[in-house]
Parts: structure tokens; sequence; C-alpha cells
């Protein structure tokens, strides 16, 4: 896919929503296609990636492990991002993703996004700021999952 059709498609994301025309033609340029099969694994909890991908079709399952078993956290699908992590320096992925049908999605290398975000203040706070969205999203989608959990007669942990 060349830049102009990542232009077009990027501009239709849900992430991107109200961003300057030159910052997504700024993403474009980094963007490259992504698919995933049903029950891959895109990465682990801990893993070093620093991919970070804008879901364009399919569902994938944001996973954590306890002991004895793995919790999901959050059902994503088109629309939604997933790899936020890889905007930190050390990149450890905080969850594991695993698709639940066959996936289409935007990767964006995080270690030249954050080049970008150094280069370009403005450019840099419209991520940032956009990336700290998806942060509380997951934030408040792991602390719902706790509510269940620990809930009065809910299941306990062992």
């Amino acid at each position: 896919m060349d830049t102009q059709k990542f232009v077009e498609v990027l501009k239709s994301h849900p992430f991107l929503e109200g961003f300057r025309m030159e910052f997504v033609e700024k993403l474009a340029g980094m963007a490259f296609q992504a698919r995933f099969d049903t029950d891959q694994i895109v990465f682990r909890e801990g893993d070093e990636s620093s991919l970070f991908y804008l879901i364009l079709e399919g569902k994938v399952a944001l996973e954590i492990h306890a002991p004895g078993r793995t919790l999901r956290i959050q059902t994503l699908g088109p629309g939604d991002e997933l790899g936020w992590s890889s905007m930190l320096r050390p990149v450890r992925k905080q969850f594991q993703v695993r698709c639940l049908e066959p996936v289409r999605a935007v990767a964006l290398d995080g270690a030249r996004v954050l080049e970008a975000c150094e280069n370009d203040h403005p450019f840099g706070v419209t991520v940032t700021r956009r990336l700290l969205g998806v942060v509380a999203e997951r934030l408040q989608a792991t602390r719902m999952q706790l509510l269940d959990i620990y809930k009065p007669g809910g299941p306990k942990i062992p």
C-alpha cells in the first residue's frame, strides 16, 4: 500500500480523528500493513515490541496472566488500537494480544513515531494526548475486570 492509500485509511480511523492532515501524512509515511490469523498471538505480556497497531478489521482479546489462568481484560475491534506501550522506553508489552478472528491493521513503529514526536512538538503533543486516552481506557477496562472478579460472591483468584 502506498503512502496516499495509508493517508486515506488513517484519516478515517478514530485514533486520528481531529488530527491535522500534515500529522496524518507524517504517520502514513511510517505505516505498513499487518495481518494476523485467528488464535495468533500478536505479542505476549512482557515482550519487547515497538509496534503500535490501528485495527481496521477483526477482533482481538487483550489478556493478562494470573496464577492458573488467563484473564480477558478487553475485546478490541475495528476502530480500536493496541500496543500503546510501544511509545515507552524500554518497550515492554503490558498485555497479551490474541486474535479472536482474522485481523487487518495498520502498524506503526513506535520508535519512529517517538522520534517524530521529539522533533515536532505540536505533533508530539497531539499523539501523546491521544495515547493518554488509550491508556486511560485500558486502565478503566482493567479496573472493571478486577471489580468483577472481586465482587462479593464472585469468583476468587486462587
